[in-house]
């Protein structure tokens, strides 16, 4: 049996199968059990709501909940399918997690979150019930996790989640860097773009575990580790992300972004009053495409624009006013300052080798027309979070937009 203090790593595994990626998103239940066999210093706990042969071969929707420890789940319960999209599930597998992190003297505890994403819209889509989670609701049931860890273990009441690693389209957004940084998290994995079932590998555990006294190569191993996957069989494989993103999440750090946006915000909703400088602005902003780049689909997050791109588009653009051009700069720098590692594709094969080579580090929602402020609203909405309206994000969509 495992020794308690051999663990380094708790890895709390959320997946929600309750949608049409049941299968392909399965994967990370196998290399979950791989990547522990080989590395006993990580332990993992699990929550799968799925209708695939599990752990069960009947094929109907439950939730299995389980350890995994040497590559052995162990402790498996079976319960009828959980809202894997509701605030408290999450939070309560967040407090099962910092237990079990507890239980081993981990250093660290990551969770992996396993699902469709929306960037600033969400996530963790739940067909049966029809629920997506709020970027400001999926980190508001991580800090309830911790509260509840907390309260029931006062001893132990420092422990939190070091790290999100988002297994899920569009995650890496400043909305939801934002989020999380208020949620005491530390780091956020994810892609700025669209991603490929069956995404990030569980091996990105082994990753972090080996690099947590230096969160700098941990970034760079991570981020290299998934532009390298391959899913599929030789000729006829692909990768999981056009781009992938690990961000620093330090609270002055995220305090700086966020003071910075909405400077440059105010900045391009006074200076857009001028006709003039408000077409250049527009125009600095077509510049950088946003993500969902492939062509003839009706995913809507075309406004979600590299947000170092953007600004430094309009740093460097001598038309507009200076004071805006030194906000758009300071911009830039306070969210190149979040980027601890970064890498993307000069092509994306799977969908029409379309370039990303403007794709650095995270997005952020820039609306150029009335359509594009809310397209999904209010179902899914990119505009109903806190930071939006922190940076004055509505203001900023009626000067341009």
């Amino acid at each position: 049996m495992i020794q308690a203090n051999n663990v380094r790593l708790e890895y709390g595994l959320y997946r929600d199968g309750d949608n049409n990626l049941d299968d392909a998103q399965s994967a990370a239940i196998g290399q979950a059990l791989e990547t522990s066999a080989q590395d006993p210093a990580i332990s993992f706990t699990i929550e799968d709501t799925t209708a695939r042969r599990g752990l069960l071969p009947a094929h109907y929707l439950r939730t299995e909940s389980y350890d995994v420890d040497q590559g052995r789940p162990h402790d498996v319960t079976v319960e009828p399918p959980k809202n894997m999209s509701a605030r408290s599930t999450l939070a309560a597998f967040v407090d099962r997690t910092l237990d079990r992190a507890e239980k081993h003297h981990a250093a660290a505890t990551w969770i992996e979150l396993v699902d469709h994403g929306g960037g600033d819209a969400g996530g963790l889509e739940s067909d049966q019930l029809g629920g997506f989670m709020s970027e400001d609701d999926i980190a508001g049931a991580i800090a309830d996790g911790v509260a509840m860890h907390a309260q029931a273990h006062p001893d132990d009441a420092a422990r939190h989640v070091d790290g999100i690693v988002a297994n899920q389209c569009l995650m890496s957004t400043l909305g939801f860097a934002d989020a999380l940084s208020h949620a005491g998290v530390r780091y956020l994995a994810a892609s700025p773009e669209v991603m490929l079932a069956p995404g990030v590998p569980s091996e990105s555990a082994a990753a972090i575990e080996q690099h947590l006294e230096d969160p700098r190569a941990m970034a760079g191993a991570l981020t290299s580790l998934t532009m390298r996957q391959s899913y599929g069989e030789p000729g006829d494989s692909w990768h999981p992300a056009a781009a992938f993103d690990v961000l620093d999440l330090d609270r002055e750090k995220i305090a700086r972004m966020e003071n910075a946006v909405k400077v440059l915000n105010d900045a391009i909703a006074t200076d857009a009053h001028d006709p003039t400088w408000r077409s250049a602005i527009r125009l600095d902003a077509r510049e950088v495409d946003g993500m969902a780049r492939f062509t003839e689909h009706t995913m809507p997050w075309h406004a979600d624009r590299p947000a170092a791109g953007v600004y430094g588009a309009l740093a460097r653009d001598a038309r507009l006013p200076d004071d805006l051009r030194l906000a758009a700069r300071e911009a830039r720098v306070a969210v190149n300052d979040l980027v601890l590692s970064h890498r993307e594709s000069r092509d994306f094969e799977p969908y029409g080798d379309v370039s990303y080579r403007d794709a650095t580090g995270p997005t952020v929602h820039f609306p150029l027309t009335r359509t594009q402020i809310d397209p999904w609203g209010p179902e899914i909405s990119e505009t109903d979070n806190a930071f939006y309206k922190a940076v004055d994000g509505p203001k900023l969509a009626r000067a341009i937009a």
